[in-house]
């Protein structure tokens, strides 16, 4: 069935149509893809260990390390790690477990990558989707903030700090959120354009005002 869409796809491909071409180079797309997935259908070896864990965080980690090492097409790749953010209560130990996990599998993940010797071709990106105050509330734990975070890690991330701490007693708003001392925006923007070479502008709304820091080396 797989082999019967990629021939109607080849023949669509070239179709002065751009609707069929669109579909037809897709549809060819789709089965290479599936072919090139087809050798991790029995499992795949890490010449790293990695965190055991119930989570399935560090072996989906493990995986992509072995499918950019047997070089399949992948441009950008999404994983949610283990844990949340989302602490209005007990707030250490749902850090600690959470935050744990995630550093110790990045960690797998980077030795992974570098012993495979792929690693110049992966930027990670790790960042909170949103920011917690800095009081502490009577649970406990800490409510939503505006100001986030985010790490880059990579063999070609030149080291650097975007921004700054603005500190948690002088760098507080009137909310009491700490006050951002970068914007997002302006990361998103350079990994887009340093990274992927692309035009963040045509990407992003309104960012062309937004300075572009330097992340790579």
């Amino acid at each position: 069935m797989f082999q019967e869409a990629a021939n109607i796809g080849a023949a669509l491909s070239s179709s002065p149509d751009a609707g069929l071409a669109s579909a037809g180079s897709t549809a060819l797309e789709l089965h290479h893809l599936y072919s090139e997935l087809g050798a991790f259908k029995y499992g795949f070896n890490s010449p790293v260990p990695y965190p055991g864990s119930a989570d399935p965080f560090p072996h989906r980690l493990a995986g992509l390390a072995a499918m950019i090492g047997a070089g399949l097409p992948l441009r950008v790749v999404t994983i949610t790690s283990p844990g949340h953010f989302d602490t209005h209560a007990t707030q250490t130990s749902a850090l600690n477990s959470g935050m744990q996990l995630t550093s110790d599998s990045l960690l797998a993940f980077q030795r992974d990558l570098e012993s495979r010797g792929v690693a110049d071709r992966v930027l990670i990106y790790l960042w909170s989707e949103f920011g917690r105050r800095a009081q502490e509330n009577a649970s406990a734990g800490t409510d939503h903030g505006s100001g986030g975070i985010g790490f880059l890690i990579g063999t070609k991330v030149n080291g650097q700090m975007v921004g700054g701490f603005p500190g948690i007693t002088g760098g507080l708003n009137s909310l009491g959120n700490l006050q951002p001392t970068a914007d997002f925006r302006s990361v998103y923007s350079a990994i887009l354009e340093q990274w992927l070479q692309a035009d963040a502008n045509a990407i992003l709304p309104d960012v062309s005002a937004y300075a572009r820091p330097t992340l790579l080396a």
